[in-house]
């Protein structure tokens, strides 16, 4: 099978990705094997690539946002048939012993691997995963656009659940990425009465935003009309977590949705930045209940993703222009 793999790490502009063929894989008792059709590209394949977070499996196909079909299946699978269509996470598998797995919290399992990065992922005609780590696909969506679904809505679905919205607070939206543009779309549904404020640094970023519905829209570091409740920031910078926090109101709460951010946070006085209860948390990693309550929601508003179509074997120019934010939304790349 074709495959775009990572075999070294260096910056992306060097393009540290390959076409490669590989053995089709076998899937065992209790996995299927998915024919992909298109996979989302995202930050985490960038930061895989150029070295920030390092695949345990080398070298290993990245993508995590796959959709396709089921090709074949282990004689223990009861979930799924052959030609359904699945849809894959980040989420590859968890032990389902610890503590963490028994209380609903696998997304923090120290034995968690993670698709594209522990077992080969999404950039391939085929991959396997088990089959209580795949879901089925709402049938409005076409594959293209539920692919970005399956990461940044996913994702950007539990930032929201651990910002702890109510409806009439104000909200601030940091970086208006594939994230950003699903998750204005779940406030809009389920809090219509919170004005959203997005900090972006592109005038089409802004645009967007406006278009899907932002009251306002400014750059990190720009002061809104009025203080915000809750934020979230969805940036690989470090200087947003200082930005978000002088605009955060008494008793407001920051949520950081970033494996990693690409430039530290700057120092934080205490008394200016985080007194009278501001909260700070981070998201780490997403649970299938995450993904089994999305996707049906995502059919009921319905999320109407903004994506852009390549060819696998443009994975490395993809990765590019996330790097530079030279996209409008989402990247998908079409495998099959």
């Amino acid at each position: 099978m074709k495959a775009m793999i990572l075999d070294g790490q260096a910056s992306i502009e060097e393009r540290p990705l390959r076409l490669a063929d590989l053995p089709t894989p076998s899937p065992d008792d209790r996995q299927i094997l998915v024919k992909v059709s298109v996979c989302g590209a995202c930050h985490t394949d960038l930061d895989e690539a150029e070295g920030r977070l390092t695949p345990t499996k080398s070298p290993v196909a990245p993508g995590h946002q796959v959709v396709g079909r089921v090709a074949d299946k282990g004689k223990a699978v009861t979930r799924f048939g052959i030609g359904d269509r699945v849809g894959i996470t980040w989420l590859f598998s968890s032990c389902g012993q610890c503590k963490l797995c028994r209380t609903g919290r696998e997304n923090l399992c120290t034995q968690a691997k993670w698709t594209g990065k522990d077992a080969d992922g999404g950039y391939a005609e085929f991959t396997v995963i088990g089959e209580d780590y795949a879901y089925p696909i709402p049938e409005q969506f076409s594959d293209a656009q539920a692919a970005p679904l399956l990461c940044a809505g996913v994702i950007g679905y539990r930032t929201l659940r651990l910002a702890d919205i109510a409806d009439g607070q104000k909200i601030g939206l940091f970086g208006f990425g594939a994230s950003a543009h699903i998750v204005i779309q779940i406030i809009k549904h389920k809090f219509p009465d919170s004005p959203v404020f997005v900090f972006t640094k592109t005038a089409q970023h802004a645009e967007l935003a406006k278009t899907l519905g932002a009251v306002w829209t400014g750059f990190s570091g720009d002061r809104p009309p009025e203080k915000l409740d809750k934020i979230m920031d969805f940036t690989p910078v470090g200087e947003c977590v200082r930005d978000a926090l002088a605009v955060l109101e008494r008793g407001g709460r920051l949520v950081i949705n970033a494996i990693r951010k690409e430039t530290p946070v700057p120092p934080l006085d205490y008394a200016q930045y985080l007194w009278l209860e501001r909260e700070m948390k981070s998201v780490a990693n997403i649970t299938r209940k995450d993904a089994e309550e999305f996707l049906p929601l995502a059919a009921r508003i319905p999320i109407v993703p903004t994506i852009e179509e390549f060819p696998l074997t443009q994975a490395n120019q993809v990765l590019c222009s996330i790097k530079h934010s030279r996209l409008r939304a989402a990247a998908v790349l079409n495998v099959g």
